[in-house]
């Protein structure tokens, strides 16, 4: 077991009330897993990514457990979870200067986060150099500045930054969105050798592009409006989704080697609902093509096929 999520509610606080951001999730990660999270904006997925190491002081956690190797995190806590941060659970943040100060070199950077956690720097300082390394980076990095590095030079100096203690689990936020095509491939090529080299056990990455994960993850998971719409393994996922929203996600990526000269790419028509008071029943209700009485009901995320589950009354 790496990691257990049970019925999670995190909610935001608003002076309007509580925007229900993430709203009974329960899922897992097994050892050495990469799980894909997929979505589009404000369906929390980033929110779940930060409620699992506590980042986000606008948070309010309301309920739910989250074990993490048979321990529970306690992220309802800020101070309890520092424990907890770096060395059992990590986070790569959408924009690498999120976790990077302008003014201290990167090398310093790395002296504070490793003294901070009771860890003498020389001890590790030959690891980390054949770290920077295995991502593409040179000694000298350590003594710059980060405005002094590229976009997915800093986002590599934060990766090894955020996995230098080894942490059992790692999330990866969006951290391709803001860079090219090229470098977007090393980066997520890094990401899988992180795995790969025992520097972490499973890893979650947070992404709105689908075509990203699939090249990398095992499983993928699809959310909706602060809800679980569909998990299953990358292959039967992409090439047998059940969720209607899943279907229209994917039928809206564009088609190696097709051309789009004559005919406009689809979309999915209407936008996810408030979740300040979201509707009741399902969600994705409105915009669905399929939708029925039924669909006035909640439905349940439960497996529907072999490591394969939706929440939908017609997958189900």
């Amino acid at each position: 077991m790496t990691l257990r999520v049970t019925g999670l509610k995190v909610y935001y606080r608003t002076l309007r009330g509580d925007v229900r951001a993430l709203d009974d999730v329960t899922f897992g990660v097994e050892d050495g897993e990469i799980m894909g999270v997929a979505g589009e904006s404000g369906c929390g997925k980033s929110t779940l990514g930060k409620s699992l190491i506590r980042l986000d002081g606008r948070m309010r956690y309301v309920e739910g457990r989250v074990d993490l190797d048979y321990k529970e995190l306690p992220i309802w806590d800020d101070a309890d979870m520092n424990d907890f941060r770096y060395k059992e659970v990590s986070l790569i943040p959408q924009y690498a200067m999120s976790a990077l100060n302008p003014t201290r070199k990167i090398g310093l950077m790395v002296r504070d986060l490793l003294e901070s956690r009771g860890i003498p720097f020389d001890t590790v300082s030959a690891e980390l150099e054949r770290r920077l390394g295995l991502v593409g980076l040179d000694r000298e990095v350590l003594g710059r500045y980060p405005i002094e590095l590229s976009g997915g030079m800093k986002q590599r100096a934060v990766m090894v930054l955020a996995t230098l203690l080894n942490p059992s689990l790692l999330i990866a936020d969006e951290i391709t969105s803001a860079l090219d095509v090229s470098t977007q491939r090393a980066v997520a090529e890094a990401l899988v050798g992180f795995r790969d080299n025992g520097f972490v056990d499973s890893l979650i990455v947070i992404t709105h592009d689908i075509s990203l994960v699939y090249q990398i993850a095992d499983t993928i998971m699809v959310m909706y409006a602060g809800k679980l719409a569909e998990k299953a393994p990358t292959d039967v996922l992409v090439n047998s989704p059940r969720h209607p929203y899943t279907q229209l996600l994917i039928s809206s990526l564009p088609e190696v080697g097709v051309r789009y000269e004559g005919k406009r790419l689809s979309g999915i028509p209407g936008s996810p609902p408030a979740l300040l008071n979201p509707p009741s029943g399902c969600r994705f209700r409105d915009r669905c093509p399929v939708a029925f009485d039924k669909c006035g009901e909640e439905p349940p995320f439960v497996e529907i096929g072999p490591d394969h589950f939706a929440a939908c009354w017609r997958a189900s």
